[in-house]
């Protein structure tokens, strides 16, 4: 992110706007922007202001606890940090392989996550501003609105997420904070009746996923010149693929490309992420800024989530969001799409790639056998990565021989997205903020910017799609000029 000197040099002469906190994401966080005399934006920031504090206090708890307790990072996507953390404490029990049944369950247990976290995002937080505008009837646009108008879509958005839920729920124990993955595989599998009740409506969730995508794809085509330029950036951009180049969120190896889609790593296994990855601490936010290193923090930050994911696979391995994948490609002109707006296409076309993968395996008898475990060679460090719904996730731990843990590191998916956000929203600032009064409808331009990432922030929004934001514009001796609050 670049800024222009005089605001380094001369703070004193720019005013001041603050948008706190940002709604419909999960957790807590800020905008601010700074502007001239002439409302010429100089700064855009997206401050991370919480703390959580969960790589310390995971030091001196044994490490089977792990994967119960980095759960509590996220109400919204705890089934990613338990498999990440699992996946992570496979290494540490000697797990190199685990048996197919345990595999299996886990990623049944994490397509149904994909599932049921992008259709909440898309359709609960980010369709009021696809379906009505950015700067629609603010008393409208919010879930109860597009329910009202458009009841159809609001109901499988619903039931969509509930399948991902009941997936959840029969692979981990409970919906929320399930205890289903262990170091070294699974302790339980599924039943009969439990696949059956699964496989009588998976049909349904597929093609309500389907229709999803041509949804979403309808609103890019219907209005190109704002989709493809709103908040436009180029970056750098990286996720996991399978082992032929393939979409895969459970494992694989890292992939990352330049902005042109030139390669700049392949096939770089995660437990040696650390060579290639580097954090990048700034004193305005709690939340770190990744680089790779071969490029160094100016030029090296990246984009992750399933923007990133659908154009650095080489393809989907099942079929209908494999055709939806080249439908994007070739809309996209074979070049990298790097319009933020476009992670709502791509989000849904993984939502139709998990759907798929579920029914497959619905159908694979593994998913009952009682063949969970697998232990090995004691080790003291063990790494995993997932591909979260909204980006690779890694989850990094060292322990001693009394099987404490000593060390952890996370890189999670919105800290990949770190320095993409705040690129997003400083264009956005720049050609909507330029010269124009304070209003709600420009501020919510700047949050449907942040949106597009589905940040995970815990959620904000709990009242019809209201927004808890104050907004105060003040001048360079700090004197109130306008204020725009709601509640």
């Amino acid at each position: 992110m670049t800024y222009n000197l005089e605001t380094a040099q001369n703070p004193e002469k720019l005013r001041r706007v603050a948008i706190d906190p940002v709604s419909r994401v999960e957790g807590h966080g800020k905008v601010t922007i700074l502007l001239d005399e002439q409302n010429r934006v100089h700064q855009v920031r997206l401050h991370i202001v919480e703390f959580r504090g969960f790589e310390k206090f995971i030091q001196g708890r044994p490490y089977w606890e792990v994967p119960v307790m980095v759960q509590r990072l996220c109400g919204i996507c705890p089934v990613s940090h338990h498999l990440a953390a699992s996946k992570a404490l496979d290494h540490i029990v000697g797990a190199k392989k685990l048996t197919p049944a345990a595999e299996k369950l886990r990623r049944l247990m994490h397509y149904g996550q994909m599932l049921q976290s992008h259709a909440l995002h898309f359709f609960h937080l980010c369709s009021p501003d696809l379906l009505f505008g950015f700067d629609s009837d603010v008393t409208k646009r919010n879930i109860v609105g597009v329910a009202m108008a458009h009841p159809e879509t609001a109901k499988r958005g619903v039931l969509l997420r509930r399948f991902g839920q009941e997936v959840i729920r029969v692979t981990a124990g409970k919906r929320v904070h399930g205890t289903g993955a262990v170091p070294g595989g699974v302790n339980k599998s599924l039943t009969i009746a439990e696949r059956d009740e699964l496989l009588k409506d998976i049909y349904h969730i597929i093609q309500w996923s389907r229709e999803a995508v041509q949804l979403i794809q309808q609103v890019h085509t219907q209005a190109p010149a704002l989709y493809n330029s709103f908040g436009i950036f180029r970056s750098n951009f990286m996720s996991l693929v399978g082992n032929g180049g393939d979409l895969d969120f459970y494992h694989g190896t890292l992939r990352a490309r330049d902005d042109n889609g030139t390669p700049i790593f392949d096939h770089v296994d995660y437990q040696n992420y650390q060579q290639v990855i580097e954090e990048e601490v700034r004193p305005w936010s709690y939340m770190k800024f990744p680089f790779f290193k071969a490029l160094g923090k100016e030029h090296g930050w990246y984009k992750v989530g399933p923007l990133a994911r659908v154009q650095n696979c080489d393809q989907i391995s099942t079929p209908f969001a494999e055709h939806a994948r080249r439908e994007f490609i070739d809309y996209a002109g074979g070049s990298p799409m790097h319009a933020p707006l476009a992670y709502h296409w791509t989000r849904m076309i993984e939502m139709l790639h998990a759907a798929e993968v579920i029914k497959e395996l619905l159908h694979d008898p593994d998913l009952l056998s009682d063949d969970l475990m697998v232990q090995g060679e004691r080790q003291m460090e063990g790494v995993g990565v997932i591909e979260a719904p909204r980006g690779t996730l890694f989850h990094h731990y060292q322990v001693d021989e009394n099987d404490i843990v000593t060390m952890a590191n996370l890189i999670v998916s919105t800290t990949n997205n770190n320095q993409a956000m705040n690129e997003a929203i400083r264009q956005v600032a720049r050609r909507y903020l330029h010269g124009k009064e304070v209003t709600e409808g420009l501020l919510n331009h700047i949050e449907v910017a942040i949106r597009a990432f589905d940040p995970c922030l815990s959620c904000a929004t709990h009242a019809l799609g209201k927004m808890p934001l104050e907004v105060e514009l003040l001048d360079a001796e700090g004197a109130l000029l306008h204020r725009l609050s709601q509640s």
